[in-house]
């Protein structure tokens, strides 16, 4: 039940860390998000309403100010893989980067990007339908949870705690032994596939203790978001991180968008005594199913050699 999204803060990594190591990195960031996530989820549960509102208002100005005082923008090595955007090669690309570090992804640059890589389209899609699937299922799932089991704030607080917990201590200790393992792509799989089950058991769910087993598979499924980010980071050059996760983070935040307003109608039309058949779950199921296309698209990702820096890449724009 916890929805990390650090697209744009995974680019200072994208540009320091190493391609191989890449996904582990992101999963120790992502571990840290979902501590984060915990914490919050905490003073939610102990402090007022009021009192809640004023840490997060604190703690994001705190969170502002450091980044613009400790975080700097660098692209150490520009060799680790060749620009798309650009007709150049990567050696003029790295006394351009603070052109392109200025500049924001357009749909030009998205176009592109989608036209340019096989590999960042299929990521694209896999992005739009998990994250359509996973804010509808945050969309539902507390209505449906107080509606059939009567669960109240606090119970609700304490399911998204042991699921971040959960998440968090697997990124941090499985990610790095799965990776070299399995490889990003078919761990990228294995998280959707269960991010797909985790919501298929909620909306079939028959006793309270499903919902808190369900949580528990937050130590699987959170592996598809630094996986992705992972792939997507190996697309382009240093120069381009920045538009590259800018890119997914803009699919991303359509399908948020979108998402609201498929699942929240439907949520209520089978929460209500108007519903067409009797099924309290069937939202989060139809969010399964949005889940389970991007499982599919996961499962045909595949890894394109390596580009050569002294390669130019044609602009398809």
């Amino acid at each position: 039940m916890v929805n990390v999204n650090f697209d744009h803060s995974v680019v200072p990594k994208a540009d320091n860390v190493p391609e191989h190591r890449r996904a582990s990195a992101f999963g120790i960031l992502s571990a840290i998000i979902s501590s984060a996530s915990v914490c919050g989820n905490l003073c939610a549960r102990f402090l007022s309403i009021s009192s809640t509102f004023q840490a997060a208002a604190s703690t994001a100005a705190m969170a502002a100010l450091y980044m613009r005082v400790f975080l700097t923008d660098s692209a150490s090595n520009c060799n680790l893989s060749a620009p798309l955007l650009s007709g150049e090669n990567v050696e003029s690309v790295s006394s351009k980067k603070e052109k392109y570090a200025s500049a924001l992804p357009s749909l030009t640059d998205l176009f592109s990007f989608l036209k340019t890589s096989s590999t960042f389209s299929q990521a694209a899609v896999v992005a739009f339908f998990s994250n359509l699937a996973d804010v509808g299922h945050h969309a539902s799932i507390m209505y449906y949870l107080k509606a059939k089991f009567h669960f109240d704030k606090d119970r609700i607080a304490d399911l998204m705690v042991i699921s971040g917990v959960a998440s968090s201590i697997s990124q941090l200790l499985l990610t790095p032994i799965l990776v070299p393992v399995l490889g990003e792509n078919r761990l990228l799989s294995v998280g959707v596939f269960f991010n797909c089950l985790h919501m298929l058991l909620h909306s079939l769910a028959w006793s309270e203790w499903v919902s808190y087993g369900a949580a528990m598979f937050s130590v699987l499924y959170i592996f598809w978001q630094p996986c992705l980010q992972s792939i997507v980071s190996k697309q382009v050059g240093a120069s381009e991180q920045g538009k590259a996760q800018g890119c997914i983070s803009g699919i991303s935040s359509f399908a948020n968008v979108v998402s609201p307003f498929v699942f929240s109608p439907l949520t209520a039309l089978f929460l209500s005594e108007n519903a067409p058949f009797y099924f309290p779950g069937f939202s989060i199921m139809c969010a399964a199913s949005a889940a389970m296309i991007a499982f599919v698209q996961s499962m045909m990702i595949k890894t394109p050699a390596k580009a050569c820096t002294s390669i130019h890449v044609e602009v398809l724009v």
